[in-house]
C-alpha cells in the first residue's frame, strides 16, 4: 500500500528508535526528550523518506536539527512509532490513542468487552450514498453499548496523530478528503494537531516520567510491581524533577533503591 516505505526506509526507522535512545543514554540527556526533541538520527533512506535535506544518500547515520516544517521530534514523530500503531492500509486512532494513553500515560485502557466486534468499513461500490468517513465510521461504530466510554477517551488522542499516515509521512489531506484531527481529551481539553498534543503531553510530564520510572524498576527487579514499590517511584520521581529528569538519574536512584539492593525473602 506505501511502495515507498520499502525494506531500507523500515530498517532505518527502526534504527531511527535505537540510536535516538542510545543518545539519551550516552549524553545524558532528559528523558523528556522522547516526548520531543529538536533532534533525531537518520540515514539517507529515511531522511529522503521524511523530507529533510542535506543527508547523503546512504546508510550513513546522521544526527540532524528538526525544523517545524519537518513534523518530527520525539517518539510520536518517528515512522516506526507511528506504523507500529497503524493497520497495514490505513492509520488506527484506536492503536494510536491506546499507545499514548499505556506508554507515555501509564494508563491503560481497559480491554474491549467480548462483544465488541471489528469495524466495518464502507465499500463504495457496494452503496450509492456517499461513503462514511472513517472518523464518522469510528463515531458509529463507538455508540455501541460498552464502547462508548473506551473510545471517547482513546481516539482524540489518536485523532490528533491522523496528519500521519500509516507508516508516518505528514499529509495535509485535500478538499475531497479533508482531515478532521481535532478532539476534546478527557478533562475538556481540546486539541488541533499533533504539535497540541504534544503541549498537551509535556504539560502532563511528570506522568511520563513516573510511568517511565515504574517500568524501568519493573525491568530492573524482574517482576511486576506492587503496592510495596509506589515509594521507591516516588522517590525516584522526586530526584528527577531535582536533577532535570536526567537518564543517569533514573538508574542511578533504580539501583540505589531498596527493593534493586535488597532480595525479598521467601514466604
Amino acid at each position: 500500500y506505501f511502495p515507498t516505505f520499502d525494506g531500507e526506509v523500515r530498517r532505518a526507522a527502526g534504527d531511527e528508535v535505537r540510536n535516538f535512545l542510545n543518545h539519551v543514554r550516552k549524553e545524558d540527556r532528559p528523558i523528556l526528550d522522547l516526548l520531543d526533541s529538536d533532534y533525531t538520527f537518520v540515514d539517507g533512506h529515511l531522511a529522503k523518506f521524511y523530507g529533510i535535506p542535506g543527508v547523503p544518500p546512504g546508510r550513513a547515520v546522521k544526527k540532524v536539527e528538526l525544523k517545524p516544517e519537518y513534523h518530527r521530534g520525539g517518539l510520536l514523530g518517528m515512522s516506526a512509532v507511528l506504523a507500529m500503531t497503524s493497520h497495514t492500509f490505513r492509520t488506527s486512532p484506536t492503536q494510536r490513542g491506546k499507545y499514548v494513553l499505556e506508554v507515555i500515560f501509564g494508563d491503560p485502557p481497559p480491554p474491549p468487552p467480548a462483544n465488541a466486534g471489528q469495524l466495518k468499513e464502507d465499500d463504495p461500490k457496494k452503496k450509492k450514498k456517499a461513503p462514511l468517513t472513517f472518523r464518522e465510521q469510528l463515531a458509529q461504530h463507538a455508540t455501541q453499548a460498552g464502547c462508548s466510554g473506551c473510545h471517547n477517551k482513546i481516539d482524540p488522542l489518536g485523532f490528533a496523530l491522523d496528519n500521519y499516515n500509516a507508516v508516518g509521512l505528514w499529509r495535509e489531506g485535500t478538499k475531497d478528503a479533508p482531515l478532521e484531527v481535532t478532539g476534546t481529551l478527557p478533562g475538556g481539553v481540546k486539541v488541533n494537531g499533533a504539535a497540541e498534543l504534544k503541549k498537551v503531553i509535556l504539560s502532563r510530564k511528570d506522568e511520563f516520567v513516573r510511568t517511565m520510572a515504574a517500568k524501568v524498576l519493573e525491568y530492573a527487579l524482574g517482576r511486576e510491581l506492587d503496592g510495596q514499590d509506589e515509594c521507591t517511584v516516588n522517590e525516584v520521581v522526586a530526584a528527577m524533577q531535582k536533577d532535570g529528569y536526567k537518564f543517569s538519574t533514573l538508574v542511578q536512584e533504580t539501583v540505589k533503591s531498596v527493593p534493586f539492593r535488597q532480595r525479598r525473602a521467601s514466604p
